[in-house]
């Protein structure tokens, strides 16, 4: 599909036709990046996104516990730590 460059007050841009959105689940916000003489369009990737089904599914295969189990408390944890 063809498309033209369109000016946008000082910048350019380029209409994304509703089918492509869709598509590719671009939302309000995506990242850019300039490669090879492209320019790549992704979602953005958000910090933590998918974490809390994440730990849903750890919690009810029973894969949440605490792995550092150690039974020596080092000096600092004995002095200075406070729970």
């Amino acid at each position: 599909m063809r498309a033209k460059i369109i000016k946008i007050g000082n910048s350019q841009g380029v209409r994304i036709p509703k089918l492509f959105l869709d598509q590719t689940g671009l939302g309000e916000e995506v990242e850019l990046e300039a490669r090879d003489n492209q320019i790549v369009i992704r979602p953005l990737a958000l910090p933590r996104q998918g974490w809390e089904e994440a730990f849903r599914a750890m919690a009810e295969s029973g894969d949440d516990q605490l792995l550092d189990t150690n039974p020596n408390p080092t000096e600092f944890e004995q002095k200075d730590w406070q729970w």
